[in-house]
């Protein structure tokens, strides 16, 4: 073999030995300016839950979607629902969803502050004190050139999702990536994890989505069976008012024509009594299509079940500030040494051609 193509390690080391100098000064001064970087970020934690939502329809297609699943496909095994779990994160993404997350009621875990979670993130965020500086400028300058007055926090009690200001839409831009959820392909587990500068709070607003996103799975999949027997409650309803009506009629005349033996009020009364028979057929008619339909909802109405619970965490999840610093200066080990050798890898490549 050539020697041209083989490295001198061992001349490599010397070289870097021989200006070991520049090392020393280089070292202190990237680790100095990664501990001012890294150190005023303030510490995030990380919550997650884990919940397996139940397959609604077993039938033909349920089947092939579960056969699917085994090698990583998915057919929307979820028989005529429009929303299955593969949707959940681009539900979970949009306004009106993020919206009602606000509202949660969130305590600090020293207990220091109480509120609902749009106040807690307007109000009680820790911000870098490095960047802010810099970050206030940046907003004072747009404010300037900007056409549009200044907005603040919201004082509505609920926020229109359908039109946002720019404040309210920065605040839920905020939620959303503070809240992430994902799916599993063949196994349908949704895992929904959270991050947030509190323990507690972090914790409780996982648990939170968790309740958020079932309660609107539930809604959404019990809709039309909910409006049936909302319709057939108001007809039972309707039918029990008419039933006691014809019976109230039916009473009064009989009381009234007790020794009467005319034809004609024998005829009055059976025709109330028919009326009042017609209308009793109705309503036990009702009831028991009301009772149908209250079991359709309960049919309809999905379960979940949850495969790991919101925990509050004990360590930070970040940022990591020594292996940031520990690559910081790695990083700059190797892009010293580069440029300290950049002129004999020159010379090498110049030989090698």
């Amino acid at each position: 073999m050539d020697n041209k193509d083989v490295i001198d390690l061992g001349k490599v080391f010397k070289t870097l030995l021989a200006k070991k100098k520049v090392f020393f000064y280089v070292w202190p001064i990237v680790f100095v300016l990664s501990c001012i970087w890294v150190f005023p970020k303030p510490r995030y934690y990380n919550s997650s839950v884990s919940l397996a939502p139940e397959a609604m329809g077993e039938d033909m297609a349920g089947g092939l979607s579960s056969i699917a699943s085994n090698f990583g496909i998915n057919i929307g095994g979820g028989g005529a629902d429009a929303i299955y779990p593969l949707l959940y994160p681009e539900l979970m993404e949009s306004n009106e969803f993020v919206v009602n997350l606000l509202d949660i009621k969130v305590t600090t875990e020293d207990g220091e502050v109480s509120t609902d979670y749009y106040t807690y993130l307007s109000k009680h965020q820790k911000k870098n004190w490095l960047t802010e500086p810099f970050n206030k400028a940046k907003r004072a300058i747009t404010d300037i050139f900007s056409s549009k007055p200044k907005s603040g926090p919201s004082k509505a009690k609920k926020l229109n999702p359908f039109k946002l200001s720019e404040y309210d839409y920065n605040i839920v831009e905020s939620v959303k990536s503070k809240v992430t959820c994902s799916v599993d392909k063949k196994t349908d587990v949704v895992s929904i994890m959270v991050e947030d500068q509190d323990p507690l709070v972090c914790a409780t607003l996982a648990d939170s989505v968790r309740q958020h996103l079932q309660d609107f799975i539930i809604n959404y999949r019990t809709s039309k069976a909910r409006l049936d027997v909302n319709h057939y409650q108001h007809l039972a309803d309707s039918a029990k008012v008419e039933y006691d009506n014809a019976v109230r009629k039916y009473s009064d005349y009989c009381d009234l024509n007790q020794d009467v033996i005319l034809q004609s009020a024998i005829s009055e009364r059976d025709k109330l009594e028919s009326d009042m028979q017609l209308k009793y057929n109705t309503y036990t008619a009702m009831c028991t299509q009301l009772e149908a339909m209250k079991a359709k909802l309960q049919e309809r109405t999905p379960a979940f079940t949850t495969l790991k619970s919101a925990t509050v965490p004990i360590r930070p999840a970040g940022p990591k500030r020594m292996i940031f610093v520990a690559g910081m200066l790695i990083l700059a080990t190797i892009i010293t040494a580069f440029c300290l050798l950049r002129k004999n890898i020159s010379k090498a490549l110049t030989e090698l051609k």
